[in-house]
């Protein structure tokens, strides 16, 4: 193409300046004999001169640019504007008569880009032309941040195909849905396509196939959600967007090789079910309901709510959230203002946002009930969010060491009835442990609470009547970290209204009456780390495990352990919590660890199933029925990453009741919420670790709530908990 335009008028001796022209014409030429393996063509026309393209240029004019360009002493960049614009036309024209796409830099890139002139609705020149009638041109990157632009040009010209490599995974978690949603605004899905937009490094491929599946998973929710696509037409445009609609307009012939033994792809095609069925699942809902009940945890483990017409949360709070004041996470367990030294006050507001993947039907109320965030704005998470604190955790666990987290909690709690006396309440029975008759006693409403439970898609594993007269323990099964968080949170939903519809009290106190109730109540919690798909808190056998574990199991307990004291302060967060962690009462009082000691506040346990000498899990007895489960298995979370980044090494168990060993040999667990906030103060990697605000707010409120407590009744604390 360049020798057509060499002119007579250039001295034979400067010829040789354009002999790496002449080269590139032949490979050039050379390779389009064998136009078959040619997928595509690409220019990043809009680096050198712009995409407001003249494909009216004449060969003169880019004679003389060829000239001005090769005629410079320095090193030579093609950015002659009359000749970019011929070699694009030329190989455009190349291009079209092969029928051979057309890839085109749009948006964003190099600091050497001028944005404005990087706009696609620039090639509106060439989409005209009629030379390129039938030309197919792909706008790669999803032409950011004109993606309205590109999402318009695809409509109205066919030559028009989309690309949102790069932007995925360049900008920011809500950049990269805005992005892929404005493209689809308009533009049919037929015309997107998906690309990792990678070079050189094999993580630029991961997370940019990473992203992309997880943005688009988000953004064809929100189709559903609000109408646009049915579930299943949202499932085929994933699979249009993510690999059909490529492999059809590059005519590319090799299929995707999946494996229906694949364990990673069943995990995929799994989560993308549950994503659009939840959604299809949340439009159903609306459909029933009269309200919706917006519920989150707060920092005193307190369940809190708001309530919204179904009508007003599709058209306001699905989108926009509720206001709520941001000192509503500085409540203490006993007042309604933020504790003193919080740092919050009564300015400010954050966003209470519903996660409509959690939305489910109440029938017993006729309402909607979901889980809420809280967002600084809509998109942007708040550091005193829970969900987010355990979301950012279980992120870095991931990021780090590729390990995800299952948990399952056994959920205590005394079945109270109304005393003869005024606003007293009592335990239904004074059975003892598994006693039949116990259960027998409160089994209607036991049912009750199971009927609640499968409402809010709760699993149980078993059930049955606790030591203290009165008192039930549900196991439910073991889930995902954040789901087990979620779920915890619903049960005690579900099993305190249960008992209300049935004119009894649950509540889950710690320690119900100092003097007639000597068991309190727990949420054991039992954890395993998991490594696609496989169970790596456990030893591959017993001979090289330390103690049934793995050296990764080990290490997180370790950790765990050794900041235990400080992670009370979340998982004990009541004055009351520490009328339980007593010696001789099954829940640790010591920091130690065991294999099969429930006197110990960790212990390693196995079910029956798994080979003898390794574990499956870690029991953290402690945690208990005022703790916010988010929080609380953040913290754990936190120690144990800390265990893995420092490898550190778990002691010898106790394998006897450690109140027996000698007094200072095994070092006692904080005797009272002042000792375990003091110690979450003075553990910095902890606090760094969950969010200096959210610990600084947290040990507001202990403090508060010590102070206040020191004279009262546990019976005052019956509706909080």
């Amino acid at each position: 193409m360049l020798v057509s335009v060499f002119s007579l008028f250039v001295k034979l001796e400067e010829h040789s300046i354009l002999l790496p022209f002449l080269r590139l014409q032949m490979f050039f030429d050379l390779n389009l004999t064998q136009a078959s393996s040619v997928v595509a063509f690409k220019s990043i026309v809009a680096y050198r001169s712009g995409l407001r393209i003249n494909p009216s240029v004449t060969d003169e004019d880019a004679e003389k640019g060829l000239v001005r360009t090769v005629g410079t002493v320095e090193e030579i960049r093609l950015t002659d504007k009359n000749l970019t614009d011929w070699i694009f036309t030329k190989a455009l024209e190349l291009a079209t008569s092969h029928d051979i796409p057309m890839q085109i830099h749009t948006g964003f890139g190099d600091v050497d880009l001028d944005l404005e002139l990087a706009n696609p609705v620039l090639l509106r020149s060439i989409l005209e032309d009629l030379r390129f009638k039938h030309a197919r041109i792909v706008l790669l990157h999803a032409a950011y941040p004109y993606m309205r632009q590109a999402s318009y040009l695809a409509c109205v010209y066919p030559q028009i195909h989309l690309d949102f490599g790069l932007a995925i995974p360049k900008l920011s978690v809500r950049g990269m849905k805005t992005a892929v949603a404005e493209l689809l605004e308009l533009a049919p899905i037929n015309k997107v396509m998906f690309s990792t937009d990678a070079y050189a490094f094999p993580e630029t491929y991961y997370l940019g196939a990473k992203w992309a599946r997880t943005v688009l998973a988000e953004v064809l929710c929100d189709c559903v959600e609000e109408g646009d696509l049915s579930v299943d037409e949202a499932i085929a445009a994933a699979e249009s967007i993510l690999s059909k609609n490529s492999l059809a307009f590059y005519k590319l012939t090799t299929r995707a090789q999946t494996s229906d033994n694949s364990e990673n792809q069943k995990a995929v095609d799994t989560n993308a079910s549950k994503n659009f069925e939840c959604s299809h699942s949340s439009l159903s809902v609306l459909d029933k309901v009269d309200y919706v009940r917006l519920l989150w945890g707060d920092t005193t483990g307190q369940r809190r709510c708001r309530v919204v017409p179904s009508a007003r949360y599709k058209a306001v709070a699905l989108k926009n959230g509720l206001s709520l004041a941001t000192c509503c996470m500085a409540l203490s367990s006993h007042k309604d203002a933020p504790a003193r030294g919080s740092g919050l006050s009564g300015t400010g507001e954050i966003r209470l946002m519903p996660d409509a993947s959690t939305l489910l039907e109440v029938p017993q109320w006729n309402h909607g009930l979901v889980l809420a965030d809280m967002h600084v704005k809509p998109g942007t998470p708040s550091e005193l969010c829970p969900r987010t604190t355990l979301r950012r955790l279980t992120g870095l666990l991931e990021e780090e060491y590729q390990l995800t987290m299952r948990a399952g909690f056994e959920a205590e709690f005394y079945l109270l009835k109304k005393a003869t006396e005024p606003e007293r309440w009592e335990a239904v029975d004074s059975s003892s442990y598994c006693s039949s008759t116990g259960l027998t006693q409160s089994l209607a409403t036991l049912e009750c609470m199971l009927s609640w439970l499968n409402t809010m898609q709760i699993n149980i594993e078993q059930f049955h009547a606790e030591s203290g007269g009165g008192q039930f323990e549900f196991a439910l099964a073991h889930e995902p970290i954040l789901i087990a968080a979620d779920k915890l949170l619903l049960a005690r939903e579900a099993i305190t209204a249960a008992a209300l519809q049935q004119n009894f009290l649950a509540t889950f106190i710690p320690k119900l009456n100092l003097k007639t109730t000597p068991v309190g109540s727990g949420s054991h919690v039992h954890l395993s780390l998991w490594k696609e798909g496989k169970n790596v808190f456990s030893a591959e056998s017993k001979a090289d495990s330390n103690f049934g574990m793995s050296e990764t199991g080990s290490s997180f307990l370790a950790g765990v352990l050794q900041h235990l004291p400080a992670i009370l302060a979340f998982i004990c967060p009541h004055p009351n919590s520490y009328e339980r962690l007593k010696p001789n009462m099954w829940c640790g009082a010591f920091q130690c660890w065991g294999q099969v000691n429930r006197e110990a506040p960790l212990r390693t346990s196995s079910p029956p199933d798994v080979s003898d000498g390794v574990v499956s899990n870690f029991e953290l007895k402690s945690f208990d029925g005022c703790a916010n489960p988010h929080l609380g298995l953040a913290a754990i979370v936190a120690g144990g990453l800390d265990g893995l980044r420092k490898k550190l090494k778990l002691p010898a168990p106790v394998d006897g009741n450690p109140a027996d060993e000698v007094e200072g040999v095994i070092r006692k667990l904080p005797r009272t919420l002042e000792d375990a906030a003091q110690c979450l103060e003075e553990d910095d990697l902890l606090r760094q670790l969950m969010g200096e605000q959210l610990v600084k707010v947290v040990l507001a409120i202990r403090r508060a709530d010590v102070a206040h407590y020191k004279s009262l009744s546990p019976d005052d604390l019956l509706y909080k908990y």
